[in-house]
């Protein structure tokens, strides 16, 4: 049973990994090899579980692509994107709160288009602002609770995600949520709430953890941890700061911010033990329960309750599913009276999980909550036998009070010899007693301290591949913090939470307080402990084959004792801790420009160097220096920036500056912003030399020339893209990128006029996004591209690139590349150009549906 259900698992899987769904001839195809396969196992009884796993693996692929093919026939066409759509329906799930409006999930019961497949689910954003643009008097959004019911005008669009190499995936994310397009309310004034609410279990549910979430921000006003509360509470990690994320990653404790298996697990074994103290001390007329139903059995039932409630409480997130649905199948055996394996329990619980949402694979959470799991069972299992076994040779304490009691001297008279016998045996026996308490107690916390530290042994050597894969580090410190934390977490922060949620209010504010209180001190402890920066162990994302490498590596590191060349097991991680470099030949050069957004963000690498040109937006807009950037350097390994170079002071250009500046070290900061700029302190305080850009300036780096064509020196223009940065990069072969910022005609017609062989590039960076006030007919033909990339945001306000610019570039039969199409380019210059869509190379079938 449990190799049918991984060869479902792993069907599901493989159907992630495609690049588009399979055809009808296709699943005819496969329901023939199904039928094939069971008439096998039917007549070769040798072969019947080969294949009974092959089968599994193809009805998990089955089923996963008919969930797939249902849900995206639900789609906003093309046509109707930012277009003004009345809907009708009700919100759903949390919404969030900002400061500037309130970000919601909208079912949609009906709307004005009447097209029969509009998508179900939407997310919206409900801006304040929105109401100022119309001349009105601005104003935050109204109160959005579950279940309200409104007719509303939003605008919408298809659901798309920054697609970059290495980067997550947030259309994946947005499909398994069901989430089909997003927008927002267009017309907020027009907004009508119907008198009648949406009602069901779901929505109950919701509407409870939104209340809980509004009590914990009452009580914990100003709190810097109050968001660890609220994931505590509800499991809603919307609140919790970035200062306390960045330090529970540092530590490798971002696990506990999460209702995870372990609280679940916690609240689960809590309830078992009070269920059954009451059920063993309840009657039904006059008859003691535990004759009806036994104890254990009621114990089991109410721990299985108890984890739905608790994983429902926090939205059924994966590791809350899995720990359910391995404690309701525990449960569900103590009922049958049977006692199946650990390993085969977890096997119904991938099972179901990946039954319930086929999607949970591609999420960080579904891989790290059961990997975690199996190193756990692996491990124990492993030493299961000698651990059996060394219990089995301790010497027996003998249960006989006399044998303890050593002789007594005779020849003395009776009556005192009888007085000082149980003076003797009395000390004797309490000396006796206490000795072997001591010893049975030490022996106890002895293997409770030894399994413990086997378990977080094994949860660390299993986690440390997946941790790096996701998160691109590894915490050196985490067995530490965790051993600490855990426990903190578990046994005293945890069961306060629980404690102030069954109480009213105002009760229920101190106990909040003090679980804060006690957050508080672990956060400082874990402070403290991650001050030096050895103790984060920053790796590049690994490829599938070290990834494999280091999986072979953990089940032999894990293996039973006795396991030949256990020594040996550190050597498979080599190629993880160390990968082999992807930088580009001496004399050549790599530019990839990210998708960001709307805006601008290039990477420039040569065979030991790297360039930073713009980093994008900041908290201002997308985040996408913090969210995309940094993540996108940190994946490939470039912890270290020689120079970051800002062109101008746009924020779309500039405002990802700090988060790089805070993440990365970077040797150099170049940029065109004026003296007062706040940049220019920010990078003196980290340590960068700062050089203003200006035309003229010239480096070269491992044969790659680097030239800065503008601005001009002197006193900067009022407008920021007037005096852009201008950057020629020229490799030893002679083959060129242009990166022109945000430089409009003007500009280009100064440059025309000092230089026109200078402009001549293979590679451009499209100037200003493809505005109609730049790439001018005499600039393109002076640059005479290749390959141009234009970096915009899907379906942007601002119309970029222009059509009438693109059809410039087009009619000149260059290759063309836009981000929010082809999401991130790579182009490798060295005596040949090549280029490298992530959309194309990297697709799903999920993209651009």
């Amino acid at each position: 049973m449990r190799r049918m259900l991984v060869g479902f698992a792993l069907g599901i899987v493989w159907l992630q990994q495609r690049t588009a769904l399979p055809s009808m001839l296709f699943i005819c195809a496969v329901l023939c090899a199904f039928a094939c396969t069971c008439l096998l196992s039917f007549y070769v009884p040798r072969s019947r579980n080969t294949c009974l796993i092959v089968a599994a693996f193809i009805v998990g692929f089955t089923y996963a692509a008919w969930r797939a093919d249902a849900r995206l026939q639900y789609t906003l066409p093309v046509a109707f994107e930012n277009r003004n759509i009345e809907l009708t329906g009700f919100v759903r799930g949390l919404p969030l709160e900002g400061e500037d409006g309130t970000r919601f999930l909208f079912e949609v019961e009906s709307n004005e288009t009447e097209i029969a497949n509009f998508p179900r689910v939407v997310q919206l954003s409900w801006m304040a602002v929105d109401a100022s643009r119309r001349g009105l008097a601005a104003a935050p959004p109204p109160p959005l609770w579950a279940g309200q019911r409104w007719t509303l005008v939003a605008r919408l669009k298809r659901p798309q995600g920054n697609a970059n190499f290495r980067g997550g995936d947030a259309e994946a994310a947005l499909l398994a949520r069901n989430i089909r397009a997003t927008g927002y309310v267009s017309m907020p004034e027009s907004a009508r709430r119907l008198s009648t609410d949406a009602r069901g279990f779901a929505l109950t549910i919701d509407r409870w953890r939104a209340r809980l979430r509004e009590r914990v921000l009452a009580a914990l006003v100003g709190a810097p941890h109050r968001g660890i509360v609220v994931a505590l509470a509800v499991g809603a990690q919307d609140v919790v700061s970035d200062a306390d994320w960045a330090l529970l990653r540092a530590t490798g404790t971002s696990h506990l911010v999460a209702i995870s298996g372990l609280h679940i697990g916690f609240v689960a074994g809590l309830a078992a033990s009070i269920g059954g103290w009451l059920w063993r001390r309840l009657r039904w007329r006059g008859m003691p329960l535990p004759l009806i139903v036994s104890a254990q059995k009621a114990a089991a039932a109410t721990a299985a309750a108890f984890a739905a409630f608790y994983a429902a409480l926090a939205g059924f997130n994966v590791p809350a599913q899995r720990s359910m649905w391995m404690l309701c199948f525990v449960a569900l055996a103590v009922l049958s009276g049977r006692r199946p394996a650990s390993s085969l329990v977890l096997a119904w619980a991938l099972a179901l999980v990946l039954l319930l949402d086929p999607w949970a694979v591609t999420a960080a959470g579904f891989w790290l909550s059961f990997c975690a799991v199996s190193a756990i069972l692996f491990a124990i299992a492993s030493r299961g036998r000698r651990a059996s076994v060394g219990i089995a040779d301790e010497p027996a304490e003998s249960g006989r009070d006399e044998d303890l009691i050593p002789d007594i001297a005779h020849g003395q008279p009776r009556a005192r010899r009888l007085w000082r016998d149980r003076i003797v045996d009395a000390i004797h026996r309490s000396s006796a007693r206490s000795r072997s308490w001591l010893k049975r107690a030490a022996r106890s916390v002895g293997r409770r301290i030894a399994a413990s530290a086997r378990v977080q042994y094994a949860i660390t050597i299993g986690l440390a591949p997946l941790t790096a894969y996701w998160f691109f580090q590894i915490p050196l410190l985490g067995p530490l913090a965790n051993a600490f934390a855990i426990p903190w977490v578990s046994f005293l922060a945890t069961p306060t939470v629980l404690i102030a949620v069954l109480l009213p209010a105002p009760f229920d504010g101190f106990a909040y307080r003090a679980a804060h209180s006690l957050l508080t001190l672990m956060c400082d402890v874990l402070a403290h402990m991650s001050g030096p920066q050895w103790t984060l162990w920053r790796l590049p994302q690994p490829d599938a084959f070290a990834m494999t490498a280091a999986a072979f590596g953990v089940a032999w590191a894990l293996a039973p004792p006795g396991w030949p060349l256990r020594f040996a097991a550190p050597l498979t991680w080599l190629p993880l801790v160390f990968p082999p470099s992807h930088a580009p030949q001496g004399g050549a050069f790599r530019v990839t420009a990210l998708d960001i957004g709307q805006g601008s963000s290039v990477v420039v690498e040569t065979a030991r160097h790297t360039l930073l040109f713009d980093a994008g937006p900041g908290p201002e807009s997308t985040r996408a220096g913090e969210r995309l950037v940094v993540p996108y350097l940190f994946a490939h390994g470039l912890f270290t920036l020689d120079t970051l170079m800002i062109s101008h002071s746009d924020s779309d250009h500039s405002g990802g500056a700090p988060a790089v500046l805070e993440s990365i070290r970077v040797r150099q900061f170049v940029a065109s912003l004026r003296p007062h700029e706040t940049l220019w302190q920010t990078a003196r305080e980290k340590g960068s030399d700062s050089l203003r850009c200006v035309a003229g300036q010239r480096w070269q780096w491992d044969g790659v020339v680097f030239d800065v064509l503008w601005p001009r020196a002197g006193p900067l223009a009022t407008k920021p893209n007037a005096t852009s940065c201008v950057l020629k990069i020229t490799s030893a072969a002679g083959r060129s990128a242009l990166l022109a910022a945000d430089i409009e005609s003007d500009v280009e017609r100064q440059l025309l006029q000092q230089d026109p062989a200078l402009l001549r590039a293979d590679v451009l960076i499209v100037p200003h996004h493809g505005s109609k006030t730049s790439s001018s007919e005499p600039f393109l033909d002076a640059v005479a591209p290749r390959v141009a990339v234009f970096q915009v945001g899907y379906r942007n306000r601002f119309n970029h690139p222009n059509p009438t610019v693109f059809e410039r570039y087009r009619l000149r039969h260059i290759e063309l590349s836009r981000s929010d199409e082809d999401g991130a380019a790579r182009m490798e210059v060295s005596a040949d150009v090549s280029i490298e869509r992530f959309r194309q190379t990297h697709a799903r079938y999920w993209m651009g549906r």
